[in-house]
């Protein structure tokens, strides 16, 4: 079959996968826009004095053609670890581009983890993806989306690290909450820059306008999700499913609630080895939804998944 010789992104040549060469056009699109030392460490160390906060890596990033840049990457653990505690795992900014997930996070830890304090054990990264949320890009420096490569052995830097971190307490997590968006930017960047990275045929999708949570198909836990979907129920709309039933193409198993097999596609949400494991999926560009309430939806998703494992 003939390949048509327009195409809907700017980098490559429809057909073929990129280069480093294409690689280096893309990265010289992403301009820097907001400061993670600003934004998050400085946050991070308002905490210093509840948490004991480490750092677990530095990603370094540059080439021939871009000055290193370096970024430490940091987590905030309980204080006292205590064993027969409940453990949970929280993680934000795994696509930097997804504003909600780092200040959820870190909003969760300056508002409502001290309710936690005495009954849970929490280990909270902040924002996985640091120079992605420089960039508000969903990629990494090297064009690998961080939440498929979470794997042995991965290319992304962001990802070998953290499963560093985790490793040690693999199989002693209760829960994982892993704190994502959905956004107008995954149709009209992401997607069609996927195409063409990858040299395969762009292929439309829709928006879902609402909340909704990525179960594991591999050990769905419904009724865990159906408690967050019903504590951010109070705080931001959840998306209905489309004209099959479906969001963003996937089957809707309950309302406001998909499931992906997480291990096979490299997610977050498959490192942790716990029973009740949820990706959050906020929509901020929603006409119905403030920026506030993203962050109070993605909080009310964390503390819900607190009180259901500390209910059992």
């Amino acid at each position: 079959m003939r390949m048509p010789t327009d195409r809907f992104y700017p980098i490559g040549t429809p057909g073929q996968a990129w280069s480093e060469a294409e690689r280096d056009q893309w990265r010289a699109r992403q301009v820097r826009q907001r400061s993670y030392a600003d934004d998050v460490l400085a946050a991070i160390d308002m905490l210093r004095s509840r948490f004991d906060v480490e750092s677990y890596g530095e990603l370094r990033y540059g080439n021939a053609h871009h000055v290193e840049e370096r970024f430490p990457l940091m987590a905030l653990r309980r204080r006292n670890w205590q064993r027969g505690l409940p453990s949970v795992l929280v993680t934000g900014g795994v696509h930097g581009y997804e504003t909600s997930g780092v200040h959820g996070a870190l909003r969760f830890l300056q508002a409502q983890a001290a309710g936690y304090a005495s009954r849970v054990n929490l280990l909270v990264v902040p924002c996985v993806s640091p120079w992605g949320y420089e960039r508000i890009q969903r990629w990494n420096f090297d064009a690998i989306d961080p939440n498929r490569a979470f794997r042995v052995d991965s290319a992304a830097q962001e990802c070998a690290a953290l499963m560093r971190l985790v490793a040690p307490l693999h199989g002693q997590f209760a829960a994982h909450i892993d704190l994502h968006e959905t956004t107008d930017t995954d149709k009209t960047e992401y997607r069609p820059a996927l195409a063409a990275r990858d040299g395969k045929p762009f292929e439309p999708c829709s928006i879902p306008d609402g909340f909704y949570l990525v179960d594991d198909a591999e050990n769905p836990q419904p009724a865990f999700q159906a408690a967050l979907i019903e504590a951010v129920g109070r705080v931001t709309h959840i998306a209905p499913g489309g004209e099959n039933n479906d969001i963003i193409g996937t089957p809707l198993v309950a309302p406001g609630v998909i499931e992906y097999a997480k291990k096979e596609l490299g997610l977050c949400g498959s490192i942790s080895g716990a029973r009740y494991v949820t990706t959050t999926e906020v929509y901020p560009d929603s006409p119905r939804a403030t920026p506030e309430q993203c962050i109070a939806a993605q909080v009310a998703a964390v503390c819900a998944a607190l009180d259901f494992v500390l209910a059992r």
